[in-house]
């Protein structure tokens, strides 16, 4: 059997991965969207595009009978899941079959078992593979999971037993804080996955998360393709990822790549698969799942062996072997990714919304690129905050770090806040360089006070003085260019406002493209400031310097190499009616839907009680009062589109 025509049910980035794939191997493609993407790139590379509905993934993406109908109308006979959606649903594949489509995926009684972490884990006991010692039967009232969280012990996992992804999971170390884990949990899972079972696992604490890529035919020859170390990982979703581990020896390897081999045999498997492991200090390793799909991660294992791992997909469903054996694997140099997420570290890493003003891809020996994004592309609250994946190989590992971390210094996005200032640090921090990086990374080194935005330095409010100033220049009339008071060089200074704070600073223009600007008791010179387009470059000290920006509004976003910040100008702005009270105002920080709104006008709350719960972009997140006081509004409804910075609920603190 041979694909003619493939339908992407996917989105973003990894559509555009398996489009290019598609592409070389000589098959139409097929691309399915919703109205906000319409102008996305997997849209534009496709040879054809189907509007499948709005924008919410329940109106769109995750609905089934929509992907069908669209491959039925274009002709597609096979369907790519991609990863997320509806990659791991087990019904979808069945709709596949049942309209005679192949699903490039494993079969059916596969995506349903392992999409269930209780029977899963069963059948992996069974099997003989390690796991975590837990509670996964079906009694899921409050009393029953109690109980067996005493007996498990503390610390514990909570997490749901159809999903994955960092959603429905909740660490508890606590066993007073176990009730609302579950309630919260329950909540995630059924908003996620349509189901609220949850399981209970033993915390192993500061592990490895070492997962094995698997890969079966239709003739029973099942490989692995090495490992992944994603230790890195934020809200327990993955961040970095690196092939091959630097805590996995040839014999760990040996034996992991076993157990997930067995683990594959054991359920019938088809197709690429990922078993993943948690992995202690003393190289014990326990079985955590297994992914019945295309990783996010996947790249970085293609760089290390040299294969399209998309392409071993497509020719599995086609009925072909797999090209290589177990003793024709090799694994050649290293390689880490990283994941750019539009996301506010500062802020416990809470998604962002934005639009792409400016978007540059890194270059570089060694260094790949894998984003659905546009210049002008709007970053929306509806999906995934992933943007891009930025990977370097190497022949060792200290050579695809520092390629990495050159290639973020050199990846421009302007107009949403990103992690790549964190993932910059991230990468140069000595325990990662060492490879000695847990899962408990980014807790132990990074505290809130690393991650918070260090103020900005004085060249960085004179360089924006100077961008703020030649747009003002570019915008005067020419009479005035030029013009001088008393034969003097006019100095004109202006209040600069990054952040939330103003800076006072002055700008002389010495004609031509000279300037000079003064930050408290510094000077800078701009010798021969040079614009064009979105670049910046100008002389000081005998070297060049240049940045990126864009201007949005009455902003200018500036990019350096290892910072991102907007600047405006606010000299004449009246600070006494911007300085109104909002004191006690709790606002959303971010666009999203209500899930819950936790209190009613004239409830006293304490500092820190949770009083609405907000998704957005996949996730729940709960928010808390800022100051203890009574409520004195709550405008908005569970249910209820905000936008960012939208008021939720207001606290009379009783002063002022």
């Amino acid at each position: 059997m041979t694909i003619k025509t493939l339908l992407i049910a996917n989105r973003g980035e990894i559509a555009c991965r398996v489009i290019r794939t598609a592409k070389r191997l000589g098959i139409a493609t097929v691309a399915v969207h919703s109205e906000a993407d319409a102008g996305a790139p997997h849209v534009q590379m496709a040879d054809r595009a189907v509007l499948i509905g709005p924008a919410a993934v329940g109106e769109s993406y995750l609905v089934a009978t929509k992907i069908i109908d669209a491959a039925k109308l274009t002709g597609a006979d096979a369907i790519h899941p991609g990863y997320g959606f509806l990659s791991e649903n087990a019904g979808f594949a069945q709709a596949c079959a049942d309209a005679g489509i192949t699903f490039v995926g494993p079969p059916i009684p596969a995506i349903d078992l392992m999409g269930d972490k209780a029977r899963s884990k069963l059948r992996m006991i069974d099997a003989g593979v390690p796991t975590v010692p837990g509670y996964q039967d079906e009694d899921q009232s409050d009393g029953k999971l109690l109980a067996e969280a005493e007996r498990v012990g503390f610390p514990l996992m909570v997490k749901a037993s159809a999903g994955g992804g960092g959603r429905g999971m909740r660490l508890v170390e606590d066993p007073a804080k176990l009730e609302r884990a579950l309630k919260t949990a329950r909540s995630e899972a059924k908003n996620a996955f349509g189901d609220d079972r949850l399981i209970l696992e033993k915390a192993v604490i500061e592990p490895r998360h070492v997962e094995i890529q698997v890969f079966a035919d239709s003739q029973g020859n099942v490989i692995h393709l090495g490992e992944r170390d994603c230790s890195v990982q934020r809200r327990h979703q993955k961040v970095i990822e690196e092939a091959p581990s630097p805590a996995v020896t040839p014999e760990i390897r040996a034996a992991m790549g076993e157990a997930a081999v067995q683990a594959a045999k054991s359920i019938g498997y088809l197709g690429a698969g990922t078993v993943e492991f948690l992995l202690d200090r003393d190289g014990n390793f326990y079985f955590l799942e297994m992914n019945t799909r295309l990783q996010v991660e996947h790249p970085v294992t293609e760089l290390i062996t040299g294969q399209d791992l998309v392409e071993w997909q497509i020719r599995v469903a086609e009925g072909e072997p797999l090209p290589l054996s177990q003793d024709e694997v090799t694994l050649s140099g290293h390689a880490i990714e990283v994941r750019l997420y539009a996301e506010s570290p500062p802020k416990n890493f809470l998604p962002r919304t934005g639009t792409a003003h400016l978007w540059r891809e890194p270059s570089g020996e060694g260094v790949r690129t894998d984003a659905g994004l546009r210049e002008g592309q709007e970053i929306t609250p509806f999906y995934d905050p992933m943007i891009a994946k930025i990977m370097a190989h190497g022949p060792s590992r200290e050579a695809a770090r520092a390629r990495l971390i050159r290639a973020l210094q050199g990846t421009v996005l302007l107009g949403v806040e990103t992690n790549r200032r964190f993932l910059i640090e991230a990468l140069g921090d000595e325990v990662f360089a060492g490879g000695g990086a847990t899962t408990a990374f980014i807790g132990e080194r990074f505290p809130k006070q690393r991650l918070a935005l260090a103020a900005p330095a004085p060249a960085e409010i004179a360089l924006a003085a100077v961008l703020l100033f030649d747009r003002q220049r570019s915008d005067a009339p020419k009479a005035l260019l030029g013009w001088r008071s008393s034969g003097q060089t006019p100095r004109s200074p202006m209040i600069v406002r990054i952040g939330e704070d103003d800076h006072a600073a002055s700008v002389v223009w010495h004609g031509g493209e000279d300037h000079e600007v003064t930050v408290g008791d510094e000077i800078f010179v701009f010798e021969g400031l040079c614009i064009g387009g979105n670049e910046a470059a100008w002389r000081r000290g005998g070297a060049t310097e240049r940045v990126w920006f864009a201007e949005s509004g009455g902003r200018i976003l500036i990019q350096t190499a290892t910072h991102d910040f907007a600047a405006e100008e606010t000299t004449y702005i009246d600070r006494a009616a911007e300085a109104a009270a909002s004191d006690g105002a709790v606002v959303s920080p971010m666009n999203g839907r209500v899930l819950r709104i936790e209190v009613t006008a004239g409830d006293t709350v304490k500092k820190g009680q949770l009083v609405a719960v907000l998704e957005a972009m996949k996730m729940e997140h709960e928010i808390v009062a800022p100051v203890a006081g009574t409520v004195a509004e709550a405008p908005v409804a569970a249910g209820q589109q905000v936008g960012s910075n939208a008021l939720l609920v207001r606290i009379d603190t009783g002063e002022g």
